[in-house]
């Protein structure tokens, strides 16, 4: 079994790989440290999948869950992991036969809001190739 404070290290690595930034503890620590520790510690550091398609699944996951405020977190971390928006509106498009086109308009939705954040905060108008 991984050691707790190597699982912990690894977790807060790969959370800022994908994110970015450090985790931020919020109303529930202990759930944070569960995160960081099992899932980026134990789960996104297994072999096989590479962090960018652990992130198209996660990314897909949250969009068919529509937990609107995981999926705007998860396409931040797309983008920050490289991938362009075409290729995050395309994973969402294909849901539609999956998850049904309500899942798809909600992920479309919030894509298009994280965007328009995106574009506001850099003073970029759109620009669909990041």
């Amino acid at each position: 079994m991984n050691q707790p404070s190597a699982r912990r290290e690894r977790g807060e690595a790969m959370f800022q790989q994908v994110f970015g930034r450090e985790p931020r503890p919020g109303s529930y620590p202990e759930f944070l440290q569960i995160t960081v520790d099992h899932l980026f510690g134990e789960i996104w550091t297994r072999p096989h999948l590479s962090v960018e398609e652990r992130e198209l699944v996660a990314l897909t996951a949250v969009a068919l869950a529509r937990t609107d405020w995981e999926l705007r977190g998860h396409i931040g971390a797309a983008l920050h992991l490289g991938m362009s928006r075409e290729k995050i509106v395309e994973v969402i498009i294909q849901l539609a036969y999956y998850g049904g086109w309500p899942v798809t308009n909600n992920g479309l939705r919030v894509a298009q809001e994280v965007f328009a954040e995106l574009d506001g905060a850099t003073g970029k108008e759109a620009d669909h190739d990041r």
